[in-house]
């Protein structure tokens, strides 16, 4: 479910990217005036598609990892720095998403507005802040039910 409610939201901001940069362009080559306020909406749907992917990026185990030193220790060392990567992912990505909840309050009160179209930007930082804490419980999870691509020592379809 989480797996798809993320990849649909990142993949209709990317659709509406690419919408709205081929109505941009048409304009601009057609009728020599570019949509309005289209950078805006662009760089927040952006916003949408990064950070719906990075649960994504977490379920999958799909982010940068330095492994050269792997083969050197062994698979039970491994495995607990494995949990401990996790469980660090997930402490600070809750303090980012705290932080940016915050912020998101505070933008909404003092009524922080994109310049040309006056788009609320709490809301986005608020929707950001969202998707991290999702992020940090997928982290939790997998210190609850590792997997395999995730980490060494854990067989394909068992937990522990």
């Amino acid at each position: 479910m989480l797996e798809r409610l993320c990849s649909a939201l990142s993949a209709l901001a990317l659709f509406g990217i690419m919408g709205l940069t081929l109505v941009d362009v048409v304009a601009r080559k057609l009728l020599a005036g570019s949509v309005p306020g289209s950078l805006e909406v662009t760089e927040l749907l952006l916003v949408v598609v990064i950070f719906a992917g990075l649960p994504l990026v977490s379920l999958h185990g799909e982010h940068v990892v330095f492994d050269s030193l792997d083969p050197l220790l062994p698979r039970a060392v491994r495995r607990v720095q494995g949990l401990v990567i996790d469980l660090l992912c997930a402490c600070g990505l809750m303090v980012i998403g705290w932080v940016m909840w915050t912020k998101a309050g505070q933008m909404l009160e003092y009524g922080d507005k994109t310049q040309q179209l006056g788009l609320t930007l709490g809301w986005f930082v608020y929707l950001m802040s969202v998707l991290i804490f999702i992020t940090a419980a997928v982290h939790l999870l997998l210190l609850a039910a590792p997997v395999a691509h995730h980490h060494i020592g854990v067989d394909e379809g068992k937990a522990g």
